[in-house]
């Protein structure tokens, strides 16, 4: 559940559509019903399909007068209708791709939203780097090669160990570890590599952070750049 909700611009027939006896109580909380119809049977309520291209035809209107502000509320308004459409055929990749936006920074609306979440995976990754993908020690090189006669050529190979992690979890956690993992991380975000010896679980975990953290950034700046404008 949501740790709190914003006001925003709603059109009278959502709220009927949302306080309708078929929506479990904690979901038309909040909601106005549609007042008691004179007419038997009562007029149909306009399903999230209609709402959508309602809001979408409001939200247009907005922009073409440079009315940014103003749409903003109408753009919410027809995501949720989007993201709340269970029509049968309705593509279910659709409504999860838009569940994820939604969750992750409200459509692009709420830049804290996407902030306290880059926050989390941040931390989280750190947090990973510190417990699995930090070696112990740097790997040292070691030179290997044939002692040849006097005059000849000396023939050398330079190798570096794996990377390799010891000890308990305890050992793990210290400050020097936190600074090193917190340097990799801050690198992640911008899609740029560390340069850090990492272990095999430490690589895939860096991998992950470069592909995840900088779409959380993006979103955090893109709700930063509409709220400004807003």
């Amino acid at each position: 559940m949501p740790l709190r909700w914003t006001d925003r611009l709603a059109l009278a027939e959502e709220h009927h559509w949302r306080a309708l006896p078929t929506h479990r109580p904690r979901l038309r909380a909040g909601w106005t019903p549609a007042p008691p119809a004179p007419s038997d049977p009562p007029p149909t309520v306009p399903g999230p399909a209609a709402l959508a291209a309602l809001y979408r035809q409001l939200r247009k209107a907005f922009e073409d007068g440079k009315d940014e502000p103003g749409a903003a509320d109408f753009y919410m308004g027809e995501m949720e209708m989007r993201r709340l459409d269970r029509r049968p055929g309705r593509s279910h990749a659709e409504r999860r791709l838009l569940t994820a936006y939604w969750a992750l920074s409200g459509y692009g609306l709420r830049a804290s939203r996407a902030l306290v979440w880059l926050g989390i995976a941040m931390t989280t990754t750190v947090i990973l780097m510190m417990l699995w993908g930090l070696p112990t020690s740097d790997p040292k090189s070691k030179v290997t090669g044939t002692l040849p006669a006097a005059g000849q050529a000396v023939n050398l190979t330079v190798d570096n160990g794996d990377p390799t992690l010891t000890g308990t979890t305890h050992d793990h956690l210290t400050g020097k570890r936190a600074e090193k993992a917190t340097r990799v991380v801050l690198n992640s975000v911008v899609f740029r590599s560390s340069g850090q010896n990492l272990t095999t679980a430490g690589a895939y975990i860096e991998m992950v952070s470069r592909f995840l953290e900088p779409v959380l950034l993006a979103l955090a700046l893109l709700a930063i750049r509409g709220r400004v404008k807003r």
